[in-house]
Formats: C-alpha cells, sequence, structure tokens
C-alpha cells in the first residue's frame, strides 16, 4: 500500500552499489583466486571504500570513486596478506560490471510501464557507473545517471543530492530516493527527499537526522509502496 508519504512522487533516484548493484559480485565472481577470506574481504572493502569517501570529505580531499575504491582494496588486500598483483586486477575489473540484485529488472520494468522516471545517483565516478550500467542491459530505464563528480564531494553532502533538481528538474519533495546504505537514506531525507531504506539485510536503522519515508527488504517491494500498478 502507498503511503500518504510518498504520494505524488515524479522521480524515483536510486544510489548504484549495494541498492541496484551487488557489489559482492565482484569478490563472488574471484573467489577461487581470493580463497577462503573472499567473505571477510569483501565486508571490509565495502566498509574501507564508505569510510574514506567520509574521510576525504572531512579533509576537503575529494578524489574519483574508482581510486578510493583501489585504495580501500590496497587496505584489503595487505590486511589478508593477498599480495597477488592478479586478484587486485580481477577485482577492480568486475567493479565494472557488478551484477544488479536479482529482483531488480522486473522492477525497472514495472516502473518504466507505469510512467515514472527514474535516476541514478552515486558516487561512483562516470567511468565506473557507465561501464557497469551498459553491462547490466538496463540503462534504458534511467534518464540519467548522475555521479558526485560533478560537485567534487561525496555524499551525504547535500550539494550532491541538489543534482537531481539541477538535471531532473524535479523538486525533492517529489523525488523517491532509494539506497541500502540507512545514512544515504538519512542524508538524503534530511535534504528534503522522500527516501526509502532499503534494508537488505535486517540492520538496525541508524540514529541519524532525516526522517525516513519508508523501509523495504529489497526493491520488489517499491511498486506497491509509490502506488505503481504491476
Amino acid at each position: 500500500m502507498m503511503g500518504a508519504d510518498l504520494a505524488g512522487i515524479e522521480i524515483c533516484v536510486f544510489d548504484a552499489y549495494g541498492t541496484l548493484f551487488d557489489f559482492n559480485s565482484a569478490v563472488a565472481r574471484h573467489r577461487g583466486a581470493i580463497g577462503p577470506s573472499a567473505e571477510a574481504l569483501s565486508e571490509m572493502w565495502r566498509t574501507k571504500q564508505i569510510q574514506y569517501t567520509w574521510l576525504r570529505n572531512s579533509m576537503g580531499t575529494y578524489a574519483k570513486f574508482w581510486q578510493v575504491t583501489g585504495e580501500a582494496l590496497d587496505h584489503c588486500l595487505a590486511a589478508h596478506r593477498i599480495s597477488n598483483a592478479a586478484v587486485r586486477e580481477k577485482l577492480m575489473g568486475a567493479y565494472l560490471a557488478l551484477a544488479p540484485f536479482p529482483e531488480v529488472p522486473g522492477m525497472l520494468a514495472c516502473l518504466k510501464r507505469g510512467g515514472m522516471r527514474m535516476a541514478i545517483l552515486s558516487n561512483g565516478n562516470p567511468e565506473m557507473l557507465d561501464p557497469m550500467v551498459a553491462a547490466s542491459g538496463q540503462a534504458d530505464a534511467f534518464e540519467a545517471v548522475l555521479s558526485v563528480d560533478e560537485v567534487g564531494i561525496f555524499k551525504p553532502d547535500p550539494r550532491v543530492y541538489r543534482l537531481v533538481e539541477a538535471r531532473c528538474g524535479v523538486p525533492p519533495a517529489k523525488v523517491c530516493f532509494l539506497s541500502s546504505n540507512c545514512w544515504d537514506a538519512h542524508g538524503a531525507a534530511q535534504f528534503g527527499f522522500r527516501a526509502v531504506w532499503v534494508n537488505r539485510t535486517g540492520a538496525p536503522n541508524d540514529n541519524l537526522p532525516g526522517a525516513l519515508a519508508g523501509e523495504i527488504r529489497d526493491l520488489s517491494e517499491l511498486p506497491d509502496l509509490i502506488g505503481v500498478p504491476r
């Protein structure tokens, strides 16, 4: 059922990594080359990658997300005592073709049939995002793939969320923003978006400013939440 908080939505804007695309698929694809520490490496990589974006924001030292992703990976490989350069190359390459979550193609097709506008807003730089979106076969669903690279700062800085109105012409109150990162959903809500947390792991909510408009377990629940017929 559509909540009152989600009436009148004009565009759904999705975070990319962890929301539409499974960042764990990079490590899963090369589990054999990594060995028994593959799962721990994947988790640490994502944690460090996000941590580095926040630290760079605080330090005023923006770098493209591709560089930050590589720096985070180097830390994790060192922590797991993996020194094989080929493993690093494989993992970074896999980031250019991450697999969408299983429910994503059907959900996007449903929203498209219903006439809903859609866009991506990501920490990723275009050189990372464009190949991944193209490889997924879902590029036609999105009217825009927006990158923090345009403003030179990472989420959850308000300048990032401002890109949506600047590029798509939709005021914040008519934007449904979806992210699997609770902190990102709160940042978007604090900015003025109707933000929905895609809580894939059943994690507890972060105690941050910005009231969420909804919470779903995966994106298959989105059409019903915003009142798009199946």
